[in-house]
C-alpha cells in the first residue's frame, strides 16, 4: 500500500462509528465537562466556535486564565495628553518657582518636543482641595469628578518611553511605538471573545473633531485576525458606515446574498485553512445582525430626561458626553471593550484654543460632568463592580513653560513629558479612594512606586482574568504579547 492509499484508508477509518467509539471515549467526557463549565462543546482546539455549517466564530466566549474581577472595560483616552499638574498632581513648591528660569539640571541630556533655550518654570494654573472621605487632592477644574474620588484610584507616577503623540499613543494602546501590533482591546477580545453575538466585542467612539494622531491603528488588530479589531461607531448619522442596505436591496435579499457569499468562503477555508477567511465569514454575519442591533443601542433619545441632565447629553450630536452615555449602553449589552478617544488635549499654549489658561479649561468642562456621570450611572445600575473604567493620556506635561525658538508662547502651555503623568481607574476590582505613586516636589519625575505603560497594561489584563505573560499569539516565528517582555501588575491599587 503506497503512502497516498494509506492516508486515504486512515481518513475513511476516522469517519466510522467503530473508530469513534474506540478512540474518542474521552472526548465524550470532555463534551460533558465543557457543557457543565459553560464552554462551547463544539469548539475547536484553538477555542473558536464551530457552527452547524462548518464555519467558526472567533468571538465565541472563552474562559479566562483565572477568576476575573471585571467582565468589561471602558477606556477613556484623552488624545493629546492632559496636564497632570492642573488636575491631580498637586505641587505647591512649583507655584513658588513660577516665572523663574528653569534649572539647567532639568534640561541637560533631556529630549523635549519643542522646548529650546531656557524656559521659565510654570506654577499650577488651578487651585487644589482635598476631596471626599479619602482626602484626595483634585483641582477645581474638575468639580463634578471631585464627588466620585472615593470610587477612583489615581496613579500619579506613570512614565513612558515616547514624547511624540503617535508613537506614545501606539505604546499606550498596543504596547509598541511602531505600527503593526494589536491594540489592548483586540488582545482582550482575542483572549476572552464576546458575550453578545449581535454586537462587536470591541467598539470605538471618537469625539473632539479628529481621530488620535496614531489613527485607527490605535484600535487595530495588528497581526491578530482582523475580527478582533475595534469597530468605530458614530453618534451622529449612520452608526456604522456602509452597514445599511443600498437602495433597492431589502433585508431578505441581503441575507440571501450573505449566505451565498459565506458558503463560498466556507469551501475556500476547507481548502486553504486561512484564518482570515473565518474572519470574513464572521464579519459578514455580524454586519447583517448589526443592521438592527447597532441602531437600537446607539439611539440615546429613548433615555429619560434625568439621564440626559446627568450626562449633559444632546441626542443627535457628536460629543464626549454622548459617547460616555453610549459606553454605558454598550456595556449593558455585554460589549467586552469600549474605547473612547477624545481629541484636543495638546496644551502647548501656541494659541487660545490649546493654552492651559483657556482651551485646556474648556476641555475639562467638556469631560468633567459626563465622565463623572458614567461612574455614578454604572454604580447605580450595579455595573461598576464588574466594569473597569480607565482614564488617561499618552504622556504628561512639563513643569516649565514651553519655549519655541527660545521664545515664550503667547498663552500658557506645557511641552510633552515622558517622566510623569497621571492615570485613574475605577470599578472592576480597583480600590477606590486610593492614590498610588509619587513625583518629586515640582512634578518632574516619579520618585516612588513608578508605573510604566506595560505595568498598566498588565494590571488591566489581570482584572479581566488574563495573565499578561500567558496571553500570547504566535507570529513570525515567536510568541508575542501586549506587554512585550515587560510589565508587572500594580497590586496595591486592587481591592
Amino acid at each position: 500500500m503506497d503512502i497516498f492509499e494509506e492516508l486515504r484508508h486512515k481518513k475513511l477509518e476516522a469517519q466510522t462509528r467503530r473508530h469513534f467509539l474506540k478512540k474518542c471515549s474521552l472526548g465524550l467526557g470532555g463534551l460533558a465537562f465543557a457543557a457543565m463549565t459553560g464552554c462551547n462543546p463544539f469548539s475547536s482546539s484553538d477555542g473558536t466556535f464551530v457552527d452547524n455549517k462548518g464555519g467558526n466564530h472567533p468571538l465565541f466566549p472563552k474562559l479566562p486564565h483565572f477568576v476575573p474581577k471585571a467582565k468589561r472595560i471602558i477606556y477613556l483616552h484623552m488624545a493629546g495628553a492632559p496636564s497632570q499638574l492642573e488636575l491631580f498632581d498637586y505641587k505647591p513648591e512649583l507655584q513658588k518657582l513660577h516665572g523663574k528660569d528653569c534649572p539647567p539640571s532639568l534640561l541637560e541630556g533631556k529630549q523635549f518636543a519643542f522646548i529650546e533655550g531656557v524656559p521659565k518654570m510654570m506654577g499650577p494654573q488651578a487651585n487644589f482641595e482635598k476631596r471626599g472621605e479619602s482626602g484626595t487632592m483634585v483641582s477645581d477644574l474638575l468639580p463634578h469628578f471631585s464627588t466620585v474620588v472615593d470610587d477612583v484610584a489615581i496613579i500619579k507616577s506613570m512614565h513612558t518611553d515616547e514624547f511624540n503623540h503617535a508613537p506614545a499613543q501606539l505604546l499606550m494602546q498596543t504596547g509598541s511605538p511602531r505600527l503593526g501590533r494589536p491594540s489592548i482591546g483586540s488582545w482582550v477580545t482575542y483572549g476572552l471573545g464576546s458575550e453578545n453575538e449581535n454586537l462587536p466585542g470591541f467598539m470605538v467612539l471618537v469625539s473632539g473633531g479628529k481621530t488620535p494622531s496614531a489613527g485607527k491603528s490605535a484600535w487595530g488588530s495588528g497581526f491578530l485576525p482582523s475580527v478582533y479589531q475595534g469597530v468605530q461607531c458614530r453618534s451622529k448619522g449612520d452608526p456604522v458606515l456602509y452597514a445599511s442596505n443600498p437602495d433597492g436591496v431589502d433585508r431578505n435579499l441581503r441575507k440571501k446574498v450573505i449566505d451565498a457569499i459565506n458558503n463560498v468562503n466556507r469551501k475556500e477555508h476547507e481548502e486553504v485553512g486561512d484564518p482570515e477567511i473565518l474572519t470574513r465569514i464572521s464579519q459578514y454575519e455580524m454586519a447583517f445582525r448589526m443592521q438592527t442591533s447597532v441602531p437600537d443601542v446607539m439611539n440615546i433619545s429613548d433615555e429619560p430626561d434625568y439621564i440626559h441632565e446627568m450626562y449633559g447629553t444632546e441626542p443627535g450630536e457628536t460629543s464626549f458626553a454622548n459617547n460616555c452615555l453610549l459606553a454605558r449602553r454598550l456595556v449593558e449589552k455585554d460589549v467586552r471593550f469600549v474605547q473612547l478617544f477624545d481629541w484636543g488635549w495638546d496644551s502647548h499654549g501656541t494659541n487660545e484654543e490649546t493654552g492651559i489658561d483657556a482651551g485646556f479649561r474648556d476641555k475639562c468642562r467638556q469631560i468633567d460632568q459626563p465622565m463623572t456621570a458614567l461612574i455614578k450611572d454604572l454604580k447605580q445600575r450595579g455595573l461598576l463592580e464588574e466594569t473597569l473604567v480607565v482614564w488617561g493620556g499618552e504622556f504628561g506635561r512639563t513643569p516649565m513653560q514651553e519655549n519655541r525658538d527660545g521664545q515664550e508662547m503667547p498663552f500658557m502651555g506645557r511641552d510633552h513629558h515622558t517622566e510623569a503623568f497621571s492615570v485613574w481607574m475605577a470599578g472592576g476590582g480597583v480600590k477606590g479612594g486610593t492614590t498610588y505613586g509619587e513625583t518629586d516636589e515640582i512634578g518632574y519625575a516619579g520618585i516612588k512606586d513608578r508605573v510604566h505603560i506595560h505595568d498598566l497594561q498588565a494590571t488591566i489584563l489581570h482584572q479581566m482574568g488574563l495573565d499578561h505573560e500567558e496571553l500570547t499569539y504566535f507570529h513570525q516565528g515567536r510568541d508575542f504579547r501586549l506587554t512585550d517582555v515587560h510589565g508587572h501588575v500594580v497590586t496595591d491599587i486592587l481591592a
